[in-house]
């Protein structure tokens, strides 16, 4: 639905009543993803697309229906081998669509009105409505912010609407859009509710600098957990796009110049993995400085004592300093690249959730915690 959001907010200030399709799940080909949507307001105006045109006329029959009736339907849709010309998908995949009525007199007006307005501002949201469980609460919708605060409910018990906004909470962290099932005490349980939670934010940025061999499986990591991931390194010979085909961007380019000219926030990783001082010292100096999430850096005790010291000696603070993270990663005992880049990872999982680095076993903190 945020997909469309500009759209839907202008509608909602017109005071039209309108249904909206969302696809909540997907399996094979399909043309589009989850959070995809179509909507129809009540002069039969179309905007948005949940299949390149597949089961469009479907849906629009569906919206129709549902703004007559003011009840939200779950349908699927898939290819038909024995007519090639039914309602499918002729790409062979198959789609769940949920249709919901926003006329006047629907609860979740409200709800949707400040995620959409919210969306089209710019700012972080994340929208959780219920797509798969009783009839009744199908729709039912939940808005989050990044601070935590919440608008709306999905009905039952506030234990759900707790889970469910940390949940939704922890998809807004990376930007992604997916699916949530909770039970119906609201436990991380599954058996009760499938929650469709669509974020209106970037995903958050990783950039490797060193293109070495490690960082191609950095980069795999760092886009398994849903970061738009950038490497650089001032050797063309390394950086190049077959080497990292994964990236979002392969960048050539002095680390120091390329963080000077680039845009990081909060939420951003950046790993260096060159361990070696002509490219760490000056990289680091701006790094630290710069407002991130996370700066690790790759090299052994000795080089991070070695580099310690030049980063002082090129003006750093005793609170720059202790931002750095390095050596990068938790002590995992790990030996190949891929090893090196999961305990990497963990690392940055541990930082951004406040997490010890632990094992569980005979552990008595909670195993979910605020982050």
């Amino acid at each position: 639905m945020l997909d469309i959001a500009d759209d839907l907010h202008h509608w909602l200030s017109e005071g039209r009543e309108f249904a909206v399709a969302t696809v909540v799940s997907v399996s094979g080909s399909a043309p589009r993803g989850p959070g995809a949507a179509l909507a129809v307001d009540r002069d039969g105006t179309v905007i948005g697309s949940v299949s390149g045109g597949c089961v469009e006329g479907a849906v629009y029959e569906l919206c129709q229906q549902a703004l007559e009736d003011g009840k939200s339907v779950r349908e699927r849709f898939g290819y038909s081998d024995e007519d090639a010309f039914a309602v499918g998908l002729t790409c062979g995949g198959v789609i769940d669509i949920l249709v919901t009525p926003v006329r006047a007199d629907s609860r979740e007006r409200p709800v949707l009105r400040a995620a959409l307005a919210a969306a089209t501002a710019g700012e972080a949201v994340a929208l959780a409505r219920v797509v798969r469980g009783p009839a009744d609460l199908l729709g039912r919708a939940l808005l989050v912010r990044p601070d935590g605060s919440r608008t709306g409910g999905l009905g039952g018990p506030e234990e759900r609407d707790r889970t469910a906004a940390a949940e939704a909470g922890a998809l807004l962290d990376t930007g992604r859009t997916g699916t949530v099932t909770l039970a119906e005490d609201g436990s991380h349980c599954p058996g009760g509710l499938t929650l469709l939670v669509e974020c209106g934010v970037e995903p958050p940025r990783m950039i490797v600098f060193g293109a070495v061999d490690f960082a191609a499986a950095l980069v795999r990591a760092g886009k398994f957990l849903g970061h738009h991931v950038t490497v650089c390194d001032a050797r063309s010979v390394f950086a190049t796009r077959a080497r990292f085909p994964e990236a979002d961007e392969v960048v050539v380019d002095w680390p120091h110049r390329y963080l000077r000219s680039t845009r990081t926030d909060g939420r951003t990783v950046l790993c260096v993995l060159t361990h070696e001082a002509r490219f760490d010292v000056p990289l680091l100096t701006e790094a630290l400085r710069r407002p991130t999430a996370f700066v690790g850096a790759m090299g052994s005790r000795r080089t991070h004592e070695d580099r310690l010291r030049r980063l002082r000696e090129a003006g750093l603070n005793q609170d720059e300093l202790a931002r750095l993270r390095s050596p990068i990663g938790l002590d995992l005992g790990a030996r190949t690249p891929e090893e090196t880049a999961l305990s990497i990872v963990a690392e940055i999982i541990a930082a951004r959730r406040g997490g010890t680095g632990l094992p569980l076993t005979g552990g008595a903190e909670p195993i979910h915690r605020a982050a």
